[in-house]
């Protein structure tokens, strides 16, 4: 048959033949038909080409399957043929460009399996035929090309290179030797395209392989030597060549070469020099050689570029470096020892670059690096394996004493046992400096894996116990170790590394244990700090744990912002610094204090910081003794032991390290102003204060840093009466201290001088300007500097003798203002900036209270009044310069210049090149900013003047008016330019009247009018303000209606006339303060005039911009003000109607909706505008004629909506509680909301409110307005919290209550019936919710949830409404009490319910008699509700008048005393508490009487009393609860003090305490739990003492028991130390134990019961059968879970333990399966599932016996050997132990347990629900079961 043809046959049969049948079936088909193998190969090889042809044109994307076997197929047959084949030349290459790389293109998005199954096929092929030398020629060359190709090297060059015809290093060797090649490419077959990268190299792997495999060496002296006659060595070698130089490039290149040379090139080389150090070879008589530690250098220098890289490139040289070290352990010595001396060998464990990267590796984020890090350092360390100390490796010496822990806790004992489980506790025993640096390395690893790969409790285990090992230790190298060696692991390794580790660990109980473990260390005992701790650690991981707010739990309690990690970070720095000289103390400052800049440090953070630096700081300086006699103390450093250096005297340090402190620490203070709690600010700043001026003295700083400085301390600090001003003070002037080297107070005059100087000095520095013209950043600027240093210059002297110097240059400067060469100059204008800040720092300190403050501070005001006289006749005497001054530089104003413009372009640019904002040229704008501060200057200086002074200063008065008159009516052009000089007239005019109205007099009123005269002649006998003000709205109307201004521009001219309306309308209020009379008719504004500003503000409100709404809203108060005033504010006033409010409440909710929520004073002016309290009383204003009216429309959409804003809330309870106090009658108007304002709030701290009242004017100036609080001592403290709504209300009720009390006595005054009758409508309304609403009268609710939240908070205040209960609803509450007393509430909300009951019937004792009696006799009632009346009844007797209070004994007593004896154990120990507590106080009353018939009752209960006394149980109880049944006060218990007292408390819900019946269930609990465990641990004594008996019948006390019978147990029931319970129903499992002891007994049975005891045995027999027909279908898994104690777990487990059918689960207590949560949710599982009770104490017995059943015991645990879930083969009979939520699986059960099982976690929390893991492991078991 002709080769085609049977290649046509064979091309169906191959493709449905296996791979390996394929050379058989060739072999038989060439035998049969005597066909030709090479033919045959070229007719199939054609064939192939056709298939591949045919499937790159067919297959879109990757092959399938059935493509790919067929490839395989084909290829397999080719191989076999090429092998028969006589010529393996032509063939072979043939095969390699025709079907081996074709197969390989086609194949390359296949998996990998088929293409390597190809390439191992070829290879077989080359190994037989042994063609290595065709291979070089094509197939090695073509892959190298293709590799060089990819890395994007030029086609030609490559070529060149192939060829032996190029040096070019892009595709030579780095640095090899040259040498000749063979490796020239064929051209006999046209060069197919590079096959992609990794193909490439998997090829190249692959031939490496296969021609080491396949070649022979011979050994001799000088190494390997290759035979000439080996192809495959010959082959192997030029190939490696070539290899090495590939290799390193590929290293260098990107992720994806990278990703090759290290997966595949370099494992083989590594695995061809495995067995040989270097090859030999001679080729045409040039000597070759490659050596492996020669390859390895150049290796190293790749890795330590990539090191220098990305993370992508770190992560190739680690791996790289992993790689080599796993074929070439770096300790492993060669056997040859010839070889180890031909060569040098390269030592890699002296490289300084690698012992860092290993470090840096270790403390890498990503786990892989870190991995990679420890493989490294364990390989380099000769450490394999798990680092579990070996037990030979320390052994106790004789009278070593372990060292004792501080503060010995349960969780330390534990771990204490844990470490000595896993062997960890063995170094620790001897604390001996000399250990080797072994044991120390493998103390490291071991402490590094445990933070690296186990839980919390682990890590606890090891650390506490190893790490003193590595800290007491001193680390150093023995003589046989290079010193190489010693240095590069001194500068890279420190335990530094685990701390590093340990405070940046995933898990936060990991970091809380680490930072405390730090923390806890003596370090004064260590020696030198600087030399165990680089500053690097202290200032990058250190000072980033503490910014962790895992270690601050305690931070801001109770207003305390400290912490223990605080504390003892402190000390820790303090004693680091210790060791410091001046120099790099200050150096080490400057860095510790510029990490506010470097991270973004929270408030835990940056007080820590503040702290740290503080303590630092306050360190004593080191000295040359100091330093020598710690120059001995131990390192710390793992190879070696150093002392500390010579340090030498102190060294001053560099002025400019000290400026750079400086900024630092102002950083720092100004970052504490982002935090809004005034005590937290204060403290950081005062710590920054006091380490600046323990360190640096003012005279070491330039002025400019200290100015800048100070300037940024809080001012309540500083200023008068601050707590930081006289420290200060004394800095300034002179710290000191005795580290100075001169007296730094001889510098006190100095400071001054250059204080005095500084304005000089300013005001001539033109450099911070290019030309005369200036903007408003300048401004800012030059006004901030000055405002600076004016606040230091009156710290420092409030005396002005040393100041003469700046008076006379104000004097001098002001004398000269109007030159003329200097008008245009900015000098006049930073001089008025000058005066302006001198005039506001004058202003805060005036301002400052002068009552309650410090004797020194009394002499501070005293020297500040002679201050401020003194500026003042300075500033009297420049005053008339100034108004000539400001007259010149307003006439830009008026000036004709700028009218013939009508549009200003769109181009014009501001100073910086941006837009300009006031869109004028530079120099007018220049003008114009000027204008304005000259104005305002003149406008502060007169104000200040006059209100300083009371001087006459009418010149300066008349030109500010004669200004006002001017801007109002000044013609209008439609100019843009003209509009933007009028719109910054108005800015001026702003600062014109702020200083005018405050100093408003007689004398001012005849200029207005004046000004009236010339605006309007005939205004002459109308209102005063009138023309001026309807002219200023006219004017500046019709300048917005011309409409040339752009939307900004409008927003600004908006805010500017609001602010001059605001002041306008505030003369009338100031007129009045300073005694102006307007005479018998006179008035400031008339009705119209006002009801025109008031439509005007209402109009424009809705649109107001943010700026504009305090202005407007202050405006629309004052206007109410005035209309609700009349004269002689207004004259003909009408007052203020319905329509008017509803247009006001309008526009003002539209206002509340659209600004930000978060600021407090818009919200406290609108509530203070619209909600005015002049309007409030008025009746109509919240119901108009049976319909809503505005101010109740207004309310209730206010209050819904401020439920989102809870300073909305705030503000308004504080408002509304203030009004409903003036008018209690508008109460019943507001049942809804008070309400809501009495369930609203949670306890969420809101710290920036009373900041901003604190920091904020406005603010501040605001909230005051607001009605007044009825008690603000109590509610100021809780106004930073949402608590503040409900104590507002509370405040409120309890000030109507004493008006109610009043209205007994005063029937005639109105208010207080009105208060008496709101006070009633508001608690039956609450009662009524209570009984009725969805969530009030729940029975059923969970602790802390919204509900019990509600029901709490409605309750108190139904406490605080107990005092309106009169005659005429006490029956209707009373009755609804009941009912709510004897429905389900928790503890919390009862004892407010207890409390108003006794208040009630304290207030009317009749009802005792007549309710509270029947109600004892109802025993049928629930025990909750009997807990409470007996409580009730108790403190109704103890605190009824003494009149009655006898008699209350003699009805109540009686029916209590029965629940002495209550089967209910809380009843009963609840009565006899208080029945205790009442005989014990009123037993003297029964002595009192003298009838006989009490005698017997007299007896009966001072036995009674006695018995309660002395039984140690109820002794127990009374001392338990010490203190608790005296404290309860009736009175105090309604009052709004006594019910929110508990706020200060550190773990508090709604202010609730505990209550009385709490603690007595809590006691009753634990003393159950006692006699429980007392009970069982008796109970199981004597369950083993029978056992031992019965099992040992010869005990040697056997004689005594001879007599009697032994009873004999089955072998089943050997082991009674657990109780089985098994649910099959009371009746039979009692049948089945009493049927065991009859069926056993030994003695005869009566004849008579013969017949019924068979009965009874077949019955007995019948169930027992059943019962193991059960057993048999559950799985063999028990499930322990006796270390469980929540019910919702141990439900939850019964519950999956019955889904699972599992054999059985063992709990601690059975009692638990009475309880109703636990029922509730295990769904009756319990019923179904075996249930064993083994207590904790005696699980270990139980576990050794189900070991001795043959069960295997497993535990569910991380330990170090534990087992992954996945991985884990479950035995068929399995005990599974699940350990407690937190600690887990003690010791002494560990040790029992077989094996340890974990459930692998990806997550960064570390731990699982116990019920959650106890499910998964018991899924796994079923699931394996289910396979089986």
């Amino acid at each position: 048959m002709a080769a085609s043809a049977l290649a046509s046959t064979l091309t169906h049969t191959l493709c449905t033949v296996p791979p390996s049948a394929i050379p058989a079936l060739l072999d038989c088909v060439l035998a049969s038909t005597g066909a030709s193998p090479s033919l045959l190969f070229e007719s199939l090889l054609i064939d192939f080409e056709h298939l591949i042809t045919e499937m790159t044109a067919s297959v879109i994307g990757e092959l399938g399957v059935e493509e790919g076997k067929r490839v395989l197929s084909w290829f397999c047959a080719l191989c076999h043929l090429v092998k028969k084949s006589g010529d393996f030349h032509v063939p072979l290459k043939s095969f390699i460009w025709k079907a081996f790389v074709p197969s390989m293109k086609i194949l390359q998005f296949h998996g990998r399996g088929t293409i390597t199954e190809i390439i191992r096929s070829f290879c077989d092929v080359v190994i037989e035929i042994k063609s290595w030398q065709s291979i070089e020629a094509t197939l090695a060359s073509f892959l190298r090309r293709s590799i060089y190709l990819s890395m994007g090297v030029d086609q030609n060059k490559v070529s060149a290179a192939l060829d032996g015809r190029s040096n070019d290093s892009d595709v030579h060797g780095l640095g090899w030797k040259t040498c000749e090649t063979n490796a020239v490419l064929d051209n006999t077959f046209p060069l197919p395209e590079p096959l992609p990268l990794y193909i490439s190299c998997h090829i190249l792997t692959h031939l490496l392989e296969a021609a080491l495999q396949s070649g022979h060496t011979k050994k001799n002296t000088l190494g390997y030597v290759a035979e000439y006659g080996h192809d495959g060595v010959h082959f192997s070698q030029n190939f490696l060549w070539g290899i090495y130089d590939l290799t390193i490039q590929m290293i260098s290149q990107g992720a994806e070469h990278q990703s090759c040379a290290v997966s595949l090139l370099l494992p083989a080389i590594f695995k061809a020099h495995s067995s040989f150090l270097f090859f030999e070879e001679s080729v045409r008589g040039v000597e070759l050689e490659i050596s492996r530690n020669e390859f390895f250098m150049q290796i190293w220098e790749c890795c330590r570029m990539l090191f220098s890289m990305g993370s992508t490139d770190r992560r190739a040289a680690f791996s790289i470096l992993s790689l080599y070290l796993s074929y070439f352990p770096c300790a492993t010595p060669s056997d040859d020892v010839d070889m180890e001396n031909r060569v040098d060998r390269f030592n890699i464990s002296a490289e300084n670059k690698l012992w860092k990267e290993i470090r840096k590796g270790l403390l890498e984020k990503e786990c892989l690096v870190r991995k990679q890090s420890l493989y490294i350092l364990k390989k380099i360390l000769s450490i394999n394996g798990d680092t579990e100390p070996n037990s030979d490796l320390v052994e106790k010496r004789p009278g070593h004493k372990a060292s004792v822990l501080r503060g010995r806790r349960k969780k330390d004992l534990w771990a204490e046992k844990e470490a000595k489980s896993m062997g960890i506790d063995k170094l620790s025993i001897a604390m001996d400096p000399c250990l080797d640096k072994r044991q120390k390395w493998v103390a490291f690893l071991l402490l590094y894996e445990m933070l690296e790969e186990y839980g919390t409790h682990l890590v606890e285990a090891a650390w506490n116990h190893q790490f003193n090992v590595l800290l007491h230790s001193s680390y150093h190298i023995d003589s046989s170790v290079n010193q190489g060696e010693v240095d590069a692991v001194k500068d890279a390794f420190g335990l530094d590394i685990l701390w590093q580790r340990g405070l940046s660990h995933d898990n936060p109980l990991v970091r809380i244990l680490i930072m405390q473990s730090f923390l806890d260390i003596e370090w004064k005992n260590l020696g030198n700090l600087e030399e165990l701790f680089s500053q690097s650690f202290v200032l990058g991981p250190f000072v980033e744990g503490l910014n962790d707010t895992a270690h601050h739990k305690d931070f801001g309690v109770k207003g305390v912002y400290f912490s223990k990690t605080i504390e003892g970070s402190s000390r820790f720095l303090c004693q680091y610094c210790t060791f410091l000289t001046r120099r790099k103390k200050v150096t080490f400052l400057r860095d510790l204090a510029s990490v506010a800049k470097l991270q973004s440090l929270g408030r835990a953070g940056l007080m820590s910081l503040a702290e740290i630096i503080f303590s630092a700081s306050m360190s004593p300086l080191a000295c040359n003794d100091v330093s020598k006699s710690n120059s001995k103390s131990n390192g710390i450093y793992f190879a070696h032991e150093h002392g500390a250096g010579e340090m030498g005297c102190p060294e001053p340090s560099t002025f400019k390290e000290k400026e750079e402190f400086m900024d630092s620490l102002r950083f720092v203070v100004d970052s504490s102003k982002q935090q809004f709690n005034p005590k937290y600010r204060q403290r950081v700043c005062t710590r920054a204060f006091e380490a600046a001026s323990s360190i640096i003295c003012t005279h070491e700083l330039p002025l400019e840093i200290i100015l800048h400085f100070l300037s940024s301390l809080p001012r309540e600090l500083s200023d008068v009466g601050g707590p930081l001003r006289a420290d200060v003070q004394k800095w300034l002037l002179g710290c000191g201290k005795k580290h100075c080297r001169a007296n730094c107070s001889e510098y006190e005059m100095k400071l001054v001088q250059n204080l005095c100087n500084f304005p000089l000095r300013f005001c001539a520095d033109d450099s911070s300007v290019n030309s005369s013209d200036f903007d408003e950043g300048d401004l800012v600027a030059w006004r901030s500097e000055f405002e600076k240093w004016a606040r230091v210059l009156l710290i420092l002297k409030n005396g002005g003798k040393h100041l003469e110097p700046l008076f006379k240059f104000i004097k001098a400067e002001g004398g000269n203002i109007n030159q003329q060469n200097r008008q245009l100059d900015i000098v006049p204008t930073k001089f008025l900036l000058l005066l302006l800040s001198l005039i506001h720092e004058l202003q805060i300190l005036q301002r400052r209270p002068n009552h309650g403050v410090p004797k020194e501070v009394d002499l501070a005001k005293t020297s500040l009044t002679s201050l401020v006289q003194k500026f003042a006749d300075t500033f009297n005497m420049i005053l008339p310069e100034l108004v000539s001054f400001a007259s010149f530089a307003c006439s830009i104003f008026w000036a004709a210049v700028v009218g013939e413009e009508t549009r200003l372009s769109g181009s014009i640019t501001g100073k910086l090149g941006g837009p300009s904002q006031r869109r004028l040229s530079s120099n007018l704008a220049t003008s114009v900013l000027q204008g304005i501060v000259s104005i305002r200057a003149v406008s502060s200086v007169s104000s200040w003047c006059l209100l300083s002074r009371n001087d006459s200063i009418s010149f300066s008065l008349t030109f500010l008016w004669d200004f006002f008159n001017k801007v109002v009516s000044n013609p209008l052009t439609a100019s843009e330019a003209v509009a933007e000089m009028r719109l910054a007239t108005y800015e001026a005019l702003s600062y014109v009247l702020k200083a005018l109205v405050p100093i408003f007099s007689a004398s001012t009123m005849n200029l207005i009018q004046q000004i009236n005269v010339a605006l309007l002649p005939m205004a002459k006998d109308k209102p005063l303000l009138d023309s001026l003000v309807l002219s200023f709205l006219t004017h500046i109307n019709d300048l917005l209606r011309i409409g040339v201004f752009a939307r900004s521009r409008i927003a600004v001219l908006l805010s500017w006339k609001w602010l001059c309306l605001e002041y306008v309308l505030l003369i009338p209020h100031h007129a009045i303060e300073n005694g102006v009379n307007l005479g018998c008719n006179g008035s400031f504004f008339s009705d119209a005039a006002i009801r025109c500003i008031f439509d005007d503000l209402v109009g424009c409100l809705e649109n107001a911009g943010e700026d504009s709404i305090l202005p407007m809203l202050r405006s629309v108060r004052t206007v109410l003000d005035l209309l609700t005033s009349g004269s002689p504010f207004v004259s003909s006033c009408h007052g203020v109607d319905v329509q008017m409010m509803w247009q006001l409440v309008r526009s003002s909710w539209i206002v509340y909706c659209s600004f930000n929520k978060r600021r407090v004073a818009p919200i406290a002016a609108l509530l203070s505008s619209v909600i005015h309290c002049n309007v409030f009383r008025n009746e109509n204003m919240h119901v108009d004629d049976n319909a809503i009216g505005p101010l109740k429309w207004f309310l209730e959409k206010l209050i819904e909506e401020g439920t989102k804003s809870p300073r909305t809330i705030r503000l308004v309870a504080l408002h509304l509680a203030g009004l409903w106090q003036l008018y209690p009658w508008s109460i019943k108007h507001y049942l809804k909301e008070l309400k809501v304002l009495t369930l609203y709030g949670s306890v969420a701290f809101d710290e920036d409110f009373e900041a901003e009242l604190t920091e904020n004017d406005d603010t501040r100036a605001e909230v005051s307005l607001l009605a007044k609080n009825p008690d603000p001592e109590l509610t100021e403290a809780f106004i930073n919290t949402e608590l503040y709504a409900r104590v507002c209300i509370a405040v409120l009720f309890y000030k109507l209550g004493d008006m109610a009390e009043m209205a007994r006595l005063q029937e005639e005054l109105y208010t207080f019936h009105a208060a008496a009758e709101s006070g009633k409508l508001f608690l039956l309304e609450l009662l009524h919710s209570v009984m009725n609403d969805k969530d009030l009268s729940k029975e059923l609710y969970k602790k802390y949830s919204a509900i019990h939240r509600r029901k709490v908070r409605v309750w108190q205040m139904l406490c605080v409404l107990s005092r309106f209960v009169d005659q005429e609803i006490v029956q209707q509450v009373m009755e609804t009490l009941h009912i709510l007393l004897c429905m389900n509430n928790l503890p919390g909300v009862r004892q407010y319910m207890e409390t108003f009951a006794i208040h009630v019937y304290l207030k009317f004792p009749e009802l005792v008699g007549i309710q509270l009696v029947q109600i004892f006799h109802d025993y049928e009632m629930r025990t909750q509700a009997l807990s409470s009346y007996v409580f009730i009844a108790a403190n109704v007797i103890l605190h009824a008048n003494k009149a009655i209070r006898y008699r209350h004994l003699a009805e109540l007593l009686p029916p209590m005393v029965p629940f002495l004896t209550s089967h209910h154990h809380t009843l009963r120990g609840f009565t006899q508490l208080l029945v205790y507590q009442v005989l014990s106080q009123m037993l003297t009353a029964l002595d009192s009487g003298c009838a006989e018939s009490i005698s017997l009752e007299k007896k009966c209960f001072n036995d009674l009393r006695s018995y309660l006394a002395s039984n140690p149980d109820c002794a127990r109880l009374r001392a338990s609860m010490e203190g608790h049944l005296d404290a309860f006060s009736p009175e105090k218990s309604i009052t709004p003090a006594g019910i929110f007292s508990n706020r200060t408390e550190a773990l508090e819900f709604e202010c609730v305490p505990m209550s009385l019946m709490e603690q007595v269930v809590i006691f009753l609990n634990d003393a159950r739990e006692e006699l429980r465990c007392s009970m069982a641990k008796d109970g199981v004594t004597i369950r083993n003492e029978s056992l031992l008996f019965t099992l040992n019948p010869n005990h040697k006390n056997g004689s005594a028991t001879t007599s009697k019978e032994v009873v004999s147990f089955p072998h089943d029931s050997l082991s009674v130390d657990f109780q089985k319970k098994f649910i099959h129903g009371k009746h039979e499992i009692q049948e089945v134990r009493d049927g065991y002891s009859f069926n056993h007994e030994k003695h005869s049975p009566l004849p008579e019961m013969e017949d019924e005891d068979k009965l009874l045995i077949e019955t007995l027999h019948s169930r027992f059968t059943s019962m193991e027909q059960l057993k048999a279908n559950r799985q063999h898994i028990i499930v322990v879970a006796s270390l469980i104690d929540r019910i919702p777990n141990l439900a939850g487990l019964a519950r999956t333990c019955e889904v699972f059918k599992a054999a059985g689960l063992a709990i601690a207590d059975a009692g638990v399966l009475n309880d109703k949560q636990f029922q509730l949710i295990s769904v009756t599982a319990e019923k179904w599932i075996p249930i064993i009770e083994v207590p904790v104490n005696y699980m270990k017995t139980y576990l050794v016996k189900k070991k001795k059943e043959g069960f295997s015991v497993l535990g569910l645990e991380q330990t170090a050997n534990s087992v992954k879930l996945d991985k884990y083969e479950f035995p068929k009979r399995t005990v599974l132990v699940l350990g407690r939520e937190k600690e887990g699986i003690p010791v002494d059960i560990i040790h029992v347990l077989d094996t340890c099982i974990e459930i692998p976690q990806l997550g960064v929390v570390r731990s699982l629900n116990v019920h959650v893991s106890g499910a998964i492991a018991l899924w796994e078991y079923t699931r394996q079961q289910r396979f089986e």
